[in-house]
């Protein structure tokens, strides 16, 4: 019960704490509100810890975002703990990358929530396009959420996952049908998190996702979707970075951050031609 009240906490929810559809829908609509995506703690050559108890540190009692590793298997624990049936899968992210992503390796921890019979994708840690509710691993129809229509299509023993982008479909990642262990994510995190080529090693990468818009943070470039379709991008100096992270991304910015926030400011001001 300790979980449940310091997670509920959190992210604000006062609902029954049965394991129904309700309360899946109304814990993936709150989590990536209230829990942003980042990965600071790479850009700060600091390790990234999957521990229960580093997770909830971090995630829960230091008002700290996390990416997907933290993120899911938060949320795993916490669907466990209500009484659902939950799997743990992995996931090729193929979001907003060319045909080599096929070849990427499998980084993206997501998860299989099987309701009355029926089975539910659900995930809170996939950044600027996480998904704001669960939908049905079982249809390959279109399928609404607060922001954005997404599809599950099978491709041979896996399925992709779309997102419609105005007109366009989207890949966003190729999911793996065999449940993972605990061993494949201490891999894939350390990949993520240590290798040169890593792109949390280079990238200020932090989103959160409310009701009303999709917030995300790419070096210095800030991007908000709205639900409604509007939008703005504009980008933002190293003083403009602190006080976004702690405005619209509620995060607790600490001093040393302020490198972090310098060199993504400067590396996205080389790369305008500036």
């Amino acid at each position: 019960m300790e979980l449940l009240d310091a997670y509920f906490a959190r992210i604000g929810y006062t609902g029954p704490r049965t394991p129904t559809l309700d309360t899946l829908r109304a814990l993936q609509q709150l989590h990536p509100a209230a829990i942003p995506f980042e990965a600071i703690d790479v850009l700060l050559d600091r390790p990234v810890l999957l521990a229960p108890a580093a997770v909830d540190a971090k995630l829960i009692h230091a008002g700290r975002g996390g990416y997907c590793f933290e993120q899911n298997s938060l949320f795993q624990r916490v669907l466990a703990a209500l009484g659902f049936e939950v799997e743990p899968l992995i996931a090729q992210v193929r979001w907003m990358a060319g045909p080599e992503s096929q070849h990427r390796p499998r980084t993206h921890m997501v998860l299989r929530v099987t309701v009355d019979g029926l089975p539910w994708l659900c995930d809170v840690g996939f950044g600027s396009c996480v998904l704001t509710a669960p939908i049905r691993f079982d249809l390959t129809t279109p399928q609404s959420t607060q922001h954005e229509r997404f599809r599950l299509t099978p491709q041979g023993n896996e399925h992709l996952l779309e997102a419609l982008l105005g007109d366009e479909w989207m890949p966003v990642y190729m999911i793996s049908p065999a449940p993972c262990r605990e061993g494949d994510y201490e891999m894939a995190n350390f990949y993520s998190s240590t290798y040169p080529s890593s792109h949390f090693r280079h990238d200020l990468i932090v989103a959160r996702s409310t009701p009303e818009a999709r917030h995300a943070l790419l070096r210095n470039r800030l991007t908000i979707r709205r639900a409604d379709g509007g939008g703005e991008r504009r980008y933002l100096s190293a003083d403009e970075l602190e006080q976004v992270l702690a405005e619209v991304f509620l995060l607790p910015v600490t001093p040393d951050w302020r490198p972090v926030l310098e060199r993504a400011a400067a590396t996205a001001w080389e790369q305008q031609g500036g």
